[in-house]
């Protein structure tokens, strides 16, 4: 028998064993707990903490930390795989996710691609065994907040300032939409580290800091339109000391690793994945009459719920399609084609979990803008995928166009806009 070539395996993508088995169990969870729990935290905009308990429980926490340390040592696909099936279930644990496991993905598997000296080898496992210990064996969790400003935070170094120190730095600086602001242990810090000369991407750092740390306090109101139980309020730091051990990756290596894996700024889209096929799913069991607590009643007689549904699938396939295409070339340094398929794939994502949610509203009709049905949720839910920096859906259609207009050595050359 003919054996199928690796890209006829890419377009097939089968899932591993372990990979089926991780996403049974996010799967379990998530039927079982997830979407019973999601309309209380979005009423209540109250972070999801039995819903961390259960991902604890499973050894989620640890899903990308290496084996060596007592994780899982999941792939970047496998990750993008398992938390698209918490989306499913509940949006803003899938999205409050990612931030926590990108605390463990940039030290763990994206550094492992970055070619390090042999100092940095040494603080780099000093570094991991010191975080990773904190989440095995303590159960701690992590945020990582990034933003700053309305702007491309990709394009300038951080505003957000390190000052060395004896035994450390202190940090000033401010961090807007800080999900898992009020319930993360331990934020990770990207800041620039302060130098004779200009800010440079070079003297980027990554450091965690305490919650309780003296001088850093969590501002602001918490009401948004959706996914409200991230609870993304503001981080102000003020003279915040971090001591030198509580680097997450060794100076320098951070931004270089960064530079590495593009496709590390698309791991919000597993989120707005699981919400569309959620909301689809809904649908469908809705007009056949197959919402539990509801009388069986079927709708799916009507011909314009059906075409409704149908554009529903066209659209979710679609989306699946170039989502996972996406997801199977995230690999250091990728092409342009790669590249310009990962942005295409984050902006598919992002705009049409809004338009299947849309879709199910109208389809569904009246009742779907009850609140004790979960599609308002959904909706509003996917409303803030397309808001989301550093890759908006505007700045998406700009590297597209850039991509297919200009070679990659012409686009470093261009001069990135700035905010007034």
């Amino acid at each position: 028998m003919t054996q199928p070539s690796t890209l006829e395996q890419e377009m097939r993508f089968e899932l591993t064993s372990e990979q089926k088995r991780l996403v049974g169990i996010a799967r379990e969870l998530g039927k079982s707990k997830f979407q019973h729990r999601a309309a209380h935290y979005d009423r209540e905009a109250s972070f999801p903490y039995e819903n961390y308990q259960d991902l604890r429980e499973a050894g989620f926490l640890g899903l990308c930390i290496p084996k060596r340390f007592g994780g899982i040592g999941a792939s970047f696909q496998t990750y993008m795989l398992v938390a698209a099936e918490i989306g499913r279930w509940c949006g803003a644990t899938a999205l409050t996710f990612n931030m926590h496991t990108c605390s463990t993905t940039y030290p763990g598997m994206l550094m492992d691609a970055c070619p390090l000296s042999e100092d940095e080898l040494k603080a780099g496992e000093r570094a991991r065994k010191h975080h990773f210990g904190r989440i095995i064996e303590e159960g701690k969790l992590y945020s990582q907040p990034f933003s700053e400003t309305g702007e491309d935070w990709t394009t300038r170094p951080y505003a957000t300032s390190a000052k060395r120190v004896d035994g450390g730095w202190l940090i000033n600086g401010r961090k807007i939409f800080a999900s898992l602001s009020s319930a993360a242990d331990f934020h990770g810090i990207v800041c620039t580290e302060i130098n004779d000369g200009p800010p440079r991407f070079e003297d980027t750092l990554f450091l965690a800091v305490a919650t309780n740390t003296p001088g850093l306090e969590i501002v602001g109101d918490w009401d948004p339109l959706g996914m409200r139980p991230t609870v993304s309020r503001n981080i102000i730091m003020k003279d915040v000391f971090v001591p030198e051990q509580e680097q997450i990756m060794p100076r320098g290596t951070y931004f270089r690793t960064r530079s590495l894996w593009p496709h590390s700024f698309v791991t919000i889209s597993p989120a707005y994945m699981g919400i569309a096929q959620g909301a689809y799913e809904f649908t469908c069991a809705y007009l056949k009459g197959e919402i539990e607590g509801m009388p069986p009643v079927k709708r799916r007689h009507y011909p314009t719920k059906r075409l409704a549904v149908a554009e529903m699938a066209i659209a979710l396939e679609q989306t699946r399609a170039i989502y996972l295409r996406m997801i199977s070339e995230a690999v250091p340094t990728p092409d342009r084609e790669a590249l310009l398929r990962m942005y295409i794939g984050h902006y598919t994502v992002m705009e049409n979990a809004a338009k299947i949610t849309q879709l199910a509203i109208r389809t569904c009709g009246g009742q779907a803008m009850l609140r004790s049905l979960p599609l308002e949720r959904l909706y509003r839910d996917s409303r803030c995928g397309s808001l989301m920096l550093p890759f908006t859906a505007e700045i998406c259609q700009e590297r597209i166009g850039l991509l297919s207009l200009y070679s990659q050595e012409e686009m470093a050359q261009l001069t990135p806009p700035k905010a007034e």
